[in-house]
């Protein structure tokens, strides 16, 4: 993002069993180009990651609103597969894609947005198509066999792609693009040097 313009936000869901490995890439990168970064939990108090971290969210599920907002990521986290807690988020994520606010989701978090009927009609991913099979949703023939899928403001991705998840949302929010989203993609998914004076801007 060039100096001077305004300062976009993206919500990071965070929440008890968050997968910390899936959006480091895509959260350390928004913010060195113009991004905010928020994190939004259940509520306000702590939450522990699958690594033991604990994250204070900076606000509430409950004060989240679409206005003002340039993406929602939701995270994987083993609570998306036993039980209904994070079922809010999922209900969140559809009024910001109704919004036309972009949702990237990876991993278990795939499963909820199955559950909530958001992956019905849209182009996805996820781990494996039977994972999202048993969630009983009607979306199956929208499954892709890839690393990562957009669709219009839906990013999706599995639990091990990470960084294909980052490219994705960086290509749909317009921080790197064409040979420069690439080059991203190479350097940090394939560690090729190559990449780097690209994205140096010296090739």
């Amino acid at each position: 993002m060039e100096a001077g313009t305004e300062t976009r936000t993206a919500y990071l869901a965070v929440y008890d069993t968050f997968a910390d490995w899936e959006t480091g890439h895509t959260t350390a990168h928004l913010a060195r180009n113009g991004f905010t970064v928020r994190t939004v939990g259940p509520t306000t108090d702590p939450v522990t990651t699958m690594a033991g971290l604990r994250i204070q969210p900076d606000l509430a599920l409950t004060d989240l609103r679409p206005e003002g907002a340039d993406l929602l990521i939701l995270t994987g986290a083993d609570l998306w597969d036993s039980g209904d807690e994070l079922a809010p988020f999922a209900r969140t994520a559809r009024v910001f894609l109704d919004a036309g606010v972009p949702v990237a989701a990876i991993c278990g978090a795939t499963a909820g947005l199955a559950r909530e009927g958001l992956l019905d009609e849209r182009a996805h991913t996820s781990a494996v198509p039977r994972y999202l099979a048993a969630t009983g949703y009607r979306g199956s023939a929208h499954y892709r066999d890839a690393d990562a899928v957009t669709d219009g403001d839906l990013i999706t991705a599995g639990p091990t792609e990470p960084v294909a998840f980052a490219r994705e949302v960086f290509g749909r929010l317009g921080v790197y693009e064409g040979k420069r989203l690439d080059a991203w993609y190479r350097l940090y998914q394939r560690s090729d040097v190559s990449a780097y004076d690209v994205l140096q801007g010296s090739s």
